[in-house]
């Protein structure tokens, strides 16, 4: 079973690469960070991760999740890195490109890319994201990206995105590029997995979730000519249940990330050790 995790790096808590080499050496498949690069002040998006729409603090104490995984992937030699979720409509996807194709030459091959479009409309309009139509704006990034992936002189031609035939290296060392798994449970989630995605990657799902989600993404593919085994299921975000890690699997997922809360290196790696012996052994 292919288990990771899943954490919210800050400037005080344990130093990524002491807990990516340490997670590793317990078993653990992979490590995921997020990306905020701004919280606004001044907000009225709620957070869909409760009921009162109160944003966590930390969402405005994370570091940059490529520069972290940068680090991580210097003290580790297996395992996967991924980010969980990359803002896509908050970056050019020119230098975006180049950021993943990087990590992954020099991680080796290593990298997973967990891209969604954002639920914080003031972040994402700041950033330079089109909110109502972020989506969009996601599909034209990803498609403007594989093309600077897999083509040496590479353009691209869209609404939001348009380039003239450019060098863009280095290549990734994935072929024909890291994976890319789209997040969240938007409405046209599954069509858009498998029109130009490589896998789900939801969160705050059960596993009657993964296993409606895992029946429906098999009638698409069908549908669309696509080998419905090429469609990675990644969960995201699990609490150490090892009832409800089964669960997932058995209904369909491929991977599951458990929560990581980090603090101070001996309490984290406490954490760990805990979690490790719920759900590795």
């Amino acid at each position: 079973m292919n288990i990771g995790i899943s954490t919210f790096p800050t400037d005080y808590s344990v130093d990524i690469a002491v807990l990516a080499k340490r997670a590793e050496e317990i078993g653990f498949e992979s490590l995921w960070v997020p990306e905020h690069p701004i919280l606004p002040v001044n907000a009225s998006s709620p957070w869909p991760g409760s009921a009162d729409g109160v944003i966590p603090k930390v969402y405005a104490d994370i570091v940059d999740p490529f520069v972290a995984l940068g680090r991580a992937s210097a003290v580790t030699s297996t395992m996967k890195l991924g980010t969980g979720i990359c803002l896509v409509p908050e970056r050019n996807p020119l230098l975006l490109a180049k950021e993943v194709a990087t990590l992954d030459m020099y991680s080796g091959g290593r990298f997973l890319f967990g891209i969604g479009a954002g639920w914080h409309k003031e972040e994402t309009e700041i950033m330079g994201g089109d909110f109502p139509h972020r989506w969009t704006q996601t599909k034209e990034s990803v498609l403007a990206m594989k093309s600077l992936w897999t083509e040496v002189e590479s353009e691209y031609h869209g609404n939001y995105y348009d380039f003239p035939p450019v060098y863009s290296f280095p290549r990734p060392t994935q072929r024909p590029h890291p994976p890319v798994y789209l997040g969240g449970m938007a409405r046209n989630v599954f069509k858009r997995v498998v029109e130009w995605g490589d896998g789900w990657m939801p969160n705050r799902v059960t596993p009657d979730d993964i296993s409606a989600g895992r029946q429906k993404l098999n009638e698409l593919a069908s549908e669309a000519g696509r080998d419905p085994e090429s469609i990675n299921i990644s969960v995201f975000g699990q609490p150490a249940d090892c009832d409800l890690v089964s669960a997932l699997f058995e209904a369909g997922a491929d991977r599951v990330m458990i929560r990581v809360e980090t603090a101070e290196q001996d309490a984290t790696f406490a954490q760990l050790d805990q979690i490790a012996e719920e759900v590795l052994s």
